[in-house]
């Protein structure tokens, strides 16, 4: 089979629809293999015994962490059984591989009181009085300072907010906005479109951003045109919205684990799961395929709970 692994990502972007970023990890996954065997021979090498050489490789003489193999083994999985219905493998030789134990991290949240107190801080550049104190001067550096405090305090209030993934807010058009009915199309993972209900605050915000587009003169195009752009009227990239969050809630001191967007979609799921919200109803918002990856947000839940019978509970503290 010439080239299989170009075919197969042919095959990824084509058929199954895989975003372009999974389609480069699995590209630098599969080459990363072809390199340890021969570039020529990778169908030939792949058999459980290769396999397993690979894996202990990977981990002692390269110092992968355990998920990070797992990756590279599911990669190499999926490969396997492309080419098994291309008939150019009689088995998937992965199937039989023990995984590496990975241990279970739960994920990282931000305290519902300290992402107040980030609104609280940034309350200019969701009002209002921000549209006033633009000049309208073409290159005003003050204004252009006043547009990036609002768009960046948007992309926090979009992400909070709504649960969205990174991909899915760069992605957002003008016309993914239905002011009408108050909700967003989204397209996620696989292609897939979802409807997410926004509150009055948020629409209001995404309105005020909008003015503040029109202040800085930045020009539009229809509903194909990005919502969020930069002050040069480009579409948002994942480094610019990583910097943005960085910089937003690096403000906030009480704000001390990792700050990135991700981060916020844990934060909004596990808030809601606090508060009672069905597990299905949170599964349908963050667009998960399936209800095993919503309810790893039932043990922070858990966890909270422990917590708090520890510290209330008359007979937690006695041994």
């Amino acid at each position: 089979m010439t080239d299989p692994i170009t075919k197969y990502l042919a095959y990824t972007g084509g058929v199954k629809r895989y975003s372009s970023r999974t389609q480069a990890v699995y590209r630098e996954i599969l080459d990363q293999f072809a390199r340890f065997v021969e570039p020529e021979e990778i169908v030939a090498s792949l058999n459980t015994s290769v396999l397993r050489s690979y894996e202990v490789w990977l981990m002692d003489d390269q110092g992968v962490g355990a998920r990070t193999v797992g990756l590279h083994l599911s990669v190499l999985s999926g490969f396997c059984r492309w080419l098994v219905a291309q008939g150019a493998l009689a088995s998937n030789p992965v199937r039989t591989l023990p995984r590496p134990k990975v241990e279970k991290r739960l994920p990282v949240f931000y305290r519902e009181e300290n992402m107040d107190e980030y609104f609280e801080q940034t309350a200019l550049y969701g009002s209002e009085e921000v549209l006033r104190l633009f000049s309208g001067k073409p290159g005003d550096k003050g204004d252009v300072q006043l547009y990036s405090r609002v768009l960046n305090r948007i992309i926090i209030s979009l992400l909070y907010s709504t649960g969205i993934r990174r991909a899915e807010l760069i992605s957002l058009n003008r016309g993914s906005y239905d002011s009408s009915r108050k909700v967003m199309h989204v397209r996620g993972k696989g292609d897939k479109m979802r409807e997410i209900p926004l509150t009055q605050t948020i629409c209001e915000e995404i309105l005020l951003y909008l003015r503040a587009i029109d202040k800085m003169g930045i020009e539009v195009g229809g509903a194909d045109s990005p919502l969020l752009v930069t002050r040069a009227g480009s579409r948002l990239y994942p480094v610019f919205v990583d910097r943005a969050v960085k910089e937003e809630l690096g403000a906030v001191p009480e704000i001390t684990s990792r700050k990135s967007p991700h981060v916020l979609r844990h934060t909004l799921a596990t808030e809601l799961l606090d508060d009672g919200t069905d597990i299905n109803s949170i599964k349908e918002l963050l667009g998960h395929s399936s209800l095993a990856a919503t309810q790893v947000y039932t043990h922070n839940s858990i966890e909270k709970l422990k917590k708090v019978y520890d510290s209330a509970h008359p007979r937690a503290a006695k041994k």
